[in-house]
């Protein structure tokens, strides 16, 4: 039930998906089930192919994200927290409320001992072809060192598990490639970047960086990737509004990705953008069912014991 579109771009997004799934991988539509039957018989699909999950309420994009998942019970968000928690299902992907959703994963199913705190990563189009990494884009606007030293962790294991590269080289964005560049918290992170075995560290990058082959995993704050990716998601829409046609902008387009998945929780987690359509939700069941077949929490949780 979130998003700008839920339920119709939700339950459109499923059917796309159900197309792709392997025998034994079933879906659990969790929402409204007399909104959700009308959309399937109007597409024509077999309703038994999916499971169903009766919620009557709904967290709204700008409640608070606490105070709903308390007061709001039986809403799509807490109830498949509490699935997710329960072991009834092995992923939870909504495009709802994301303060939501990660006030959710943090009290269902727990950070994952050794974690300071969960983030969010995104996909980076790469200007020669593949893609790359950033992360946090969001979730912890003001961080410490150790703890983006434990984010190029995070990215380098999802980038050689879902993204299929070799020792991801990782890298910390800053205002300059020197050793000595940056603020307060880059300086500090630095050494300890430098100095860890942990992952293939390759210096400083740019914002210049972000599309070229100098880093498969890039490392920052919360605040500044988010920045990062609302200004690169821009660009889509910049070539759409132009009249532009160009390949690698065409790779801006989110809905190509799925969502954001939540990197150091006791499950996989995927966080939908708001406005996600019916490819972009397909995309990211299609990428929490990567999260589980790839074993990724279980090998996050190894290199964090």
């Amino acid at each position: 039930m979130g998003g700008d579109y839920a339920p119709k771009a939700i339950v459109l997004g499923a059917i796309a998906a159900h197309q792709s799934l392997n025998a034994g991988e079933h879906l659990v539509l969790i929402g409204d089930t007399e909104q959700i039957k009308p959309i399937l018989a109007e597409e024509g699909f077999n309703p038994d192919h999916f499971e169903y999950v009766h919620t009557d309420e709904v967290i709204g994009m700008g409640e608070h994200p606490t105070k709903a998942i308390v007061q709001k019970p039986n809403s799509s968000i807490a109830v498949g927290f509490n699935l997710l928690k329960e072991g009834k299902i092995d992923s939870f992907a909504s495009a709802g409320n994301s303060g939501a959703m990660l006030v959710g994963a943090v009290f269902s199913v727990k950070t994952i001992p050794g974690i300071i705190r969960p983030c969010l990563c995104t996909i980076l189009p790469k200007i020669k072809g593949g893609t790359g990494l950033l992360l946090d884009v969001g979730a912890n606007a003001d961080c410490k060192p150790d703890i983006l030293l434990q984010f190029g962790v995070l990215g380098s294991l999802y980038a050689e598990n879902l993204l299929q590269i070799n020792d991801p080289k990782v890298a910390l964005m800053n205002i300059g490639e020197e050793d000595e560049k940056g603020n307060m918290l880059s300086m500090a992170t630095f050494p300890l970047m430098k100095e860890t075995s942990l992952f293939n560290f390759v210096g400083n990058v740019e914002g210049r960086d972000l599309f070229n082959e100098k880093a498969d995993v890039i490392v920052c704050d919360g605040f500044t990737g988010n920045v990062m990716l609302k200004l690169a998601e821009s660009f889509y829409v910049l070539t759409i509004k132009k009249g532009l046609k160009d390949e690698f902008f065409d790779r801006f387009n989110y809905e190509q990705y799925g969502g954001s998945p939540v990197l150091g929780v006791n499950a996989p987690v995927v966080i939908g953008h708001g406005i996600s359509s019916p490819l972009a939700v397909k995309n990211m069941i299609l990428q929490s069912r990567e999260m589980i077949t790839t074993g990724l929490v279980e090998k996050i949780r190894m290199a964090f014991k």
